[in-house]
This record gives structure tokens, sequence and C-alpha cells, in this order.
């Protein structure tokens, strides 16, 4: 008998990249459809323009690099279209375009490729665009006002954490608008129903487990529940959990897994980490959001989190010998 020695992992499954991605892309389509309800064509043109631009990045990294090109496997697309609802749908579109091509270049094939990146490529092209280009990033319209041209000062609206950021509750919005998606914000980030239902198509294929949205969200909702401005502590909290991109942050960004440990007790405190920190520089930074620096921040430890909150070893007791 011949017997094939090799070495571990020795697990079989039907899973792979391009099976991941589309899944990630499926469990999207409920929050593009509703950011296209509410901001109009102009949203999907933006989401397009983003996709086209990663995808083609992806392609000519792979020709300039000689490598065989992953365009196929569907990352480029998920990190174009996550890109695309992280904006306004007022942004100008060449924005979009020079975020995916940052997000490619600079954010995943410089850093080795697909695996190993160490920031989220999403969310460092959000972080890239903030920092030279602020105020388009902040100037949100109202819904239904946008048409297809970059005349948007008549419609520009504040979004609930605008709002919060200056000690009171969202007045125009009230929370049921913010779980259907009737207020100003970025493209995906509008409706909280949308978000979960994408949460759900991920959670149900294992496609992403439990632990890091439900730790960041949670730690946002008390923290925010116990540092409430106002009279109302319970609206506070759920106004800084479903007015924002906490939903969308915590449920497809920070659990990329690339960017995000793999252990489940460091999964854990990332999402303690990242939901600390949104609250820190939601309370004290100049911009009401915080979930891209939060999120970007915690990608910098994920790998000392894996390294010293390791698993136990099957059959090693805690502190001792195998038994």
């Amino acid at each position: 008998m011949n017997l094939n020695i090799s070495s571990a992992p020795h697990i079989r499954s039907s899973d792979n990249t391009r099976k991941l991605m589309l899944t990630v892309l499926v469990a999207l389509v409920p929050a593009l459809i509703a950011g296209v309800i509410v901001f109009g064509v102009r949203a999907l043109i933006v989401v397009a323009i983003s996709m086209a631009a990663s995808v083609a990045t992806e392609l000519v990294c792979g020709l300039v690099t000689g490598k065989k090109a992953s365009v196929t496997d569907g990352s480029a697309a998920v990190t174009g279209l996550l890109l695309a609802l992280t904006l306004p749908a007022s942004v100008p579109y060449w924005m979009p375009a020079v975020g995916g091509v940052f997000a490619i270049v600079v954010a995943k094939c410089l850093c080795g490729g697909l695996g190993q990146n160490v920031f989220n490529p999403a969310l460092a092209a959000r972080a890239f665009l903030m920092l030279f280009w602020p105020t388009a990033l902040v100037r949100y319209a109202a819904p239904g006002a946008l048409g297809l041209a970059n005349n948007v000062d008549m419609v520009s609206s504040s979004t609930p954490l605008q709002d919060m950021s200056r000690g009171v509750l969202p007045g125009d919005e009230s929370l049921l608008d913010m779980f259907l998606g009737n207020t100003g914000g970025t493209i995906g980030e509008v409706s909280a129903l949308a978000l979960l239902i994408g949460a759900a198509i991920l959670l149900a294929t294992r496609t992403i487990n439990w632990r890091i949205p439900v730790s960041y969200v949670g730690t946002v909702a008390a923290l925010s529940l116990f540092f409430a401005r106002g009279d109302d502590p319970i609206m506070w909290m759920l106004c800084s959990v479903f007015g924002g991109g906490l939903l969308i942050g915590a449920i497809f960004m920070a659990t990329d897994y690339s960017s995000s440990p793999t252990s489940p007790l460091a999964q854990l405190v990332f999402g303690i980490g990242c939901g600390a920190l949104t609250i820190l520089f939601r309370y004290k930074s100049l911009y009401p959001e915080g979930i891209t620096y939060a999120i970007l921040t915690m990608n910098a430890f994920a790998w000392a989190l894996d390294r010293y909150l390791p698993p136990r070893r099957f059959g090693v007791a805690k502190g001792g010998p195998a038994q």
C-alpha cells in the first residue's frame, strides 16, 4: 500500500475564494438596493465606477507583476463595492475611481496580494480620500434629492451622527427612518434593515462568525449607553448603533479575513477594541463617524492578538502538558 503523507491541515472543504466573495457580494445587494432607492441612479453609477476601477486595476497589476490575474476570484469586485458603499452618492465621479486604484495598488498589491494585506483595502482607500478631499466625504445629499449632475449644494443634508456630534439627538430622522433607510449618509449605511439581512446571509452560510460583529456592536452599544448625552440614554444608544456606518463596518469590514484575527478570543478582543475606539473617535475627533480609523487601527494589531491570544491546542491542558 502506498501512503501519501502531506502537511496539515487535512480538512477538505468545498469553499474557495470565489465562492466566499460571491457570497459577500450577494449579502451586499440589499444595502446596494436600499442606497439606490434612497439616493437614485447616481448611487448606482458611483458603485459601477468604483467596481470597474478596482477590477481593471487588479488586472493591470497582474499583468505588470507577471502573476496570475486574480480578477476572477471576485475580491477586487468586493473591494470596489465596499468602497463605493462607504462614500456619499454626491461625490464627484472621479473620486471612486481614484479610491479603487489606491485600494488595489497600495493596500493590496504592494502588500503581496490577496491574503497578505494588513489593512482592509476599502477602508484604507476611504481614509486616503478623506485625507485629501475631506469636504466631499462629509457632504451628504438628502434622500431623493440627487440627480446625475454634481450640483448638490442645495440638497446637502446632515446625518444623525452629525447631529449627535453636537450633543443632541437627531432632530429630523426617527429611529424607524434609520432602520429602514430614510436618512442622509453614505450609500451603504442608510438602511440598518438591509445590512442586517446581509449579516443573516453571511452568518447562515458561515462566511463569517458572530464574534467580531457582536463584540463590536455590543461594545459601542454599552459605551454609548454609559456615556450617553441628553435625557434619553436608550435612544442615544439606539441612534449610535443605527444612525451611522457601525453595522456595515462591523459586518463587512471588520470581518475581513486578511486583516482580522483568526483565533476566537482574539476576535472578541478585536471587536471590543474596534468598539471602544469608535466611541473614542466619535466623541473626541473632528469627524463624527470613527468607524474607518477604529477598524484600521485594530487591523494593525490583528497579528499580535493572534500571537498572544492563541486557541488552546487539543489535548493540552491549560498551562500543562498533554493529557
